[in-house]
């Protein structure tokens, strides 16, 4: 969890130190207590599991359940109202923004009701991923977007339902730091 702290306080620029982080961060939070969860899932403690996951979601306002598998390093900013299904799969250096649903659909592909978000990828707030589909690396989802189909590599998809859409040369070089995106004018 420390190293996810440190991770946090490089991406999120409203971050003074990282004892701020350990101590305020409800996101932090329910990673530490989805862990725990998790693990006792996986040992077939599934009753307690439960109960530390509504421990979590009473405290944070973040569901995730204790089967959905997260990777190193995710940062869930502002926290409430975020919602993780059970067969989700979130890797590492995610950033998922308030209000976002990982959330299943009638559809079951090879087991997974849920989406698979892979390395680096930003879900803005408010963003609808729902069904056994795949967001891809370094992609970025639009506040309020609803996502029902694969999103690519380092794309971005906006709306409702979602659309990918592409960078247009306006003029801004793009930067990648640290999982965000940073536009800077260029000269001349």
């Amino acid at each position: 969890m420390l190293q996810t702290a440190r991770a946090i306080l490089k991406r999120d620029p409203a971050a003074h130190s990282l004892w701020e982080v350990l101590l305020t961060y409800p996101g932090l939070h329910a990673l530490f207590w989805h862990r725990i969860a998790h693990f006792l899932a996986n040992h077939g403690r599934y009753v307690l599991a439960a109960l530390v996951s509504r421990f979590c979601t009473h405290r944070t306002g973040i569901i995730i359940a204790p089967e959905a598998q997260i990777g190193k390093r995710v940062f869930i900013d502002h926290g409430t109202g975020v919602v993780i299904g059970a067969t989700a799969i979130v890797e590492d250096d995610v950033t998922i923004l308030h209000g976002v649903t990982l959330g299943a659909r009638d559809e079951v592909v090879n087991g997974r009701r849920h989406p698979y978000v892979r390395q680096g990828a930003f879900i803005g707030a408010n963003a609808q991923v729902l069904g056994p589909i795949s967001v891809g690396r370094y992609s970025k989802i639009g506040a309020g977007a609803v996502v029902l189909k694969d999103v690519p590599d380092n794309m971005t998809a906006v709306g409702n339902p979602a659309r990918l859409v592409t960078h247009k040369r306006t003029g801004w070089v793009t930067y990648r730091y640290n999982e965000m995106i940073v536009g800077q004018r260029m000269e001349g």
